[in-house]
């Protein structure tokens, strides 16, 4: 009979223990937690802050009980392991009720701990309206903190998932909200220029937004805390959220002598075991192969966990099944937007040094004749020699979760963007396109491919030579209530045949127009009569909200 402890639930731990359950009945499972829940859903947790899920039961998956009853799992609560004694193949056990000790041995261990908040070493930081968010009791907390405390105002340092899900929250609360992001943008899984749109929105929807801004110092007062930020402002908050990302929980792992990856988790090879062949490990906790690159990564998501969860229960019970690497593939709520990614964003592809192109369109979620159509703004990058797809980003208000799992299929199944061109999509007005927003970025990248287009980016437009000319070939009113590039002389695309003599065939033109279509438009149409032309891929639209 085979003996699996598993150490830590939620995603990773009570999947493999289910899994495990499933393919034997005789195998004897104990689940180790040293929290009071062993099964919640811990990405709702800001959703039930912000009241968006109201019962609080409704976050707990399972309990102890029903884990028995459905998968005679023995899983133990306020069970806290302290220490692996690997040869001797036992643990050391901490009873967190009543502090006694204990031991336990196993033919097979898994190590499911997760990632735990970073919290830096920020003179004042603790004190007891400073709150991090892991797991139901933190939730409790906060939750507290707002019932007794009744704060006006909310500070949330850290602009990734929880802190924006956080944001929000404190917003339906009615509480006014400052969100403090040290970088340039929030959500880093995708670039800044798309992350633009977000910030607009956050700041529409008056939360007070500082980006570039990292908080250096904590005082408690009377009245709450007073903040001290590296911009040398001073902030008056009644509550403080850390939410500034999480490292790999690895202390037990490191003091048992279990190898840990350049990244600092724990080392697992395409079995999820680590370097001890009887010790598996999955989650938030270990490294993973990252999907594009095949380098390590660190990825903190739930749908992985879950996948590795049972991979690993598979192998632990005589199978032979390799994890097939992370894309990272998320989305995120932020108010009425949602933005979403997979794959590789491009900063890291420049940091890397791997080559890339890029297109961005903006077009309608479905038909524009049906009434309730948005605006999916998307960028696709891909490889110039495999045309392999290395990533794509979308946000807007409506089919971004559609387009984004589209493109982690598509990525996963290693088409490229010829191929993409083909990929037959459901249409019908309410829903979709005849040309779905995926075929158009096909369509562009097979363009600059082929050669039908010559691009030039937002980030270069700001820097043309003499010999360039910059060409606003939308119509005047579009100047007057969206904006426009300085410098630019405007020719309506319409008009454009008609007043190809204004235009010099000794320089470069630089089209652009709001979304990047009417300007291949132009461009064709000026190429086609001898003209030096680019056409600024995106548009207006991508290059005013990478500005933004």
């Amino acid at each position: 009979m085979t003996k699996i402890v598993i150490i830590g639930g939620v995603a990773g731990g009570a999947s493999a223990a289910a899994r495990a359950r499933r393919l034997s009945e005789d195998a004897q499972i104990i689940m180790l937690e040293r929290g009071p829940f062993v099964s919640f859903a811990n990405c709702g947790l800001p959703y039930h802050i912000g009241g968006d899920i109201k019962d609080r039961d409704n976050l707990l998956l399972q309990t102890p009980d029903s884990f028995l009853a459905r998968f005679n799992v023995d899983v133990r609560v306020m069970n806290e392991v302290i220490s692996i004694n690997r040869s001797e193949k036992t643990i050391t056990i901490k009873n967190l009720v009543d502090n006694t000790e204990y031991q336990e041995s196993y033919d097979f261990l898994l190590l499911s701990p997760g990632a735990g908040p970073i919290v830096p070493p920020i003179p004042g930081i603790n004190n007891s309206l400073t709150f991090s968010l892991r797991n139901v009791p933190d939730m409790d907390r906060i939750i507290a903190s707002i019932k007794d405390n009744k704060p006006q105002h909310a500070t949330v340092v850290g602009g990734g998932f929880i802190g924006l899900e956080m944001m929000e929250a404190f917003h339906q609360l009615g509480i006014k909200t400052t969100l403090l992001e040290l970088a340039d943008q929030v959500m880093t899984p995708v670039d800044r220029e798309m992350a633009g749109f977000v910030h607009k929105e956050i700041k529409d929807k008056g939360i007070d937004l500082r980006l570039g801004s990292a908080l250096q110092e904590v005082v408690e007062t009377e009245t709450g805390l007073t903040l001290s930020l590296s911009t040398g402002e001073a902030l008056d908050t009644n509550l403080l959220i850390m939410a500034i990302g999480v490292k790999p929980e690895t202390k037990l792992a490191n003091e048992a002598g279990l190898q840990l990856g350049e990244l600092g988790g724990i080392y697992t090879n395409d079995q999820l075991q680590t370097s001890d062949p009887f010790i598996y490990a999955v989650g938030d906790a270990i490294e993973e192969k990252d999907f594009v690159t095949g380098n390590q990564t660190l990825v903190p998501l739930a749908g992985p966990a879950n996948r590795q969860g049972r991979m690993a229960a598979d192998n632990m019970l005589g199978r032979n099944e390799s994890y097939q690497g992370t894309q990272g593939t998320a989305i995120c709520k932020v108010f009425d937007l949602a933005i979403a990614s997979t794959g590789k964003n491009e900063k890291t592809l420049k940091r890397e040094g791997i080559s890339y192109e890029k297109v961005f369109v903006h077009t309608a979620s479905h038909a524009s004749y049906y009434p309730g159509t948005e605006i999916v703004s998307f960028k696709l990058l891909f490889s110039p020699e495999t045309r392999k797809i290395l990533g794509a980003q979308a946000v807007g208000k409506d089919g971004i979760d559609k387009r984004i799992d589209v493109m982690a299929v598509a990525q996963r199944a290693g088409m490229t963007v010829d191929q993409l061109e083909h990929v037959e999509l459901t249409y019908a007005p309410p829903f979709g396109s005849a040309k779905d927003v995926i075929n158009q970025a096909a369509f562009v990248a097979n363009n600059l491919i082929k050669g039908d287009t010559k691009a030039i980016h937002f980030d270069e437009v700001d820097h043309l030579n003499e010999n360039q000319i910059l060409l606003d070939v939308r119509n005047p009113a579009e100047l007057i209530n969206v904006g426009y590039i300085k410098g630019a002389m405007n020719i309506p695309v319409d008009q454009l045949r008609q007043r190809l003599h204004e235009l010099p065939k000794d320089k470069e033109i630089i089209i652009y127009c709001q979304v990047g279509l009417r300007g291949n438009v132009a461009y064709r149409q000026l190429v086609n009569n001898g003209f030096k032309a680019r056409n600024l891929i995106g548009g207006y639209r991508t290059y005013s909200f990478a500005n933004a």
